[in-house]
């Protein structure tokens, strides 16, 4: 099928920075979009902000996305946004690799589980997970702590998806770069609408896009 003329799409961590700015992005392509978080009051001022909808997802509580996903019935785009970083070492017991690995990996292959039998009875979806260089293995698998890690899982998830799902359901990685935002810090050189731009071009592929990959600046990556 082709693409809906007003996709709905469900962003994750959406209530600042790069994700607010994916969701205002897509809006204004036409989507009908919902933004997720875990803070309630913060997703809800950023929602009305925007003037779109706002679902309680807290990543580490799979009742509330089980709750959103199951009042909303599903939706075409899924972008996976939410993420966590902590500089504190693999081998410290304060490490927060499990906590990562939940936001970056597990609570994404549950929404893209809860999300199929939309994707099944629509004929068309899309999957966006944002990574990072720090979770290529091409460019050092660098960054602090578990983040590098996570995202290198991420990117395996996303291969490993872009199998299992259906022809229709594209999924794609992609690295926004470095970025003016709060993990990013102020001396980023990109702004949040400038990281937006990938993730938004690959939320609304066609149907003879590429699925399975890993992507910078509208161009393949290495992993």
């Amino acid at each position: 099928m082709t693409r809906p003329l007003h996709p709905t799409a469900l962003v994750t961590g959406a209530n600042r920075g790069l994700g607010k700015a994916i969701a205002a992005g897509l809006m204004a392509r036409g989507c009908a979009v919902t933004i997720g978080a875990r803070d309630v009051t913060l997703g809800q001022a950023a929602a009305d902000d925007l003037g779109c909808g706002f679902a309680h997802i807290d990543l580490h509580d799979p009742d509330s996305y089980f709750a959103a996903l199951t009042r909303s019935g599903g939706y075409d785009i899924l972008i996976n946004n939410a993420g966590t970083l902590n500089d504190v070492s693999l081998l410290s017991p304060r490490s927060s690799f499990s906590e990562e690995m939940e936001t970056a990996v597990h609570a994404p292959l549950d929404l893209v589980r809860l999300n199929l039998p939309h994707w099944q009875r629509t004929g068309w979806g899309r999957v966006v997970n944002i990574s990072s260089v720090w979770g290529s293995h091409a460019a050092g698998l660098e960054g602090p702590g578990a983040y590098g890690v996570a995202k290198a899982a991420l990117n395996a998830l996303t291969r490993a998806l872009a199998r299992d799902l259906p022809d229709y359901v594209k999924v794609n990685a992609c690295n926004p770069g470095w970025m003016s935002t709060r993990m990013g810090g102020a001396s980023a050189p990109l702004t949040p609408e400038q990281g937006a731009e990938t993730p938004i071009w690959l939320a609304l592929l066609p149907d003879d896009g590429p699925t399975g990959g890993l992507f910078s600046n509208r161009q393949p990556a290495a992993w």
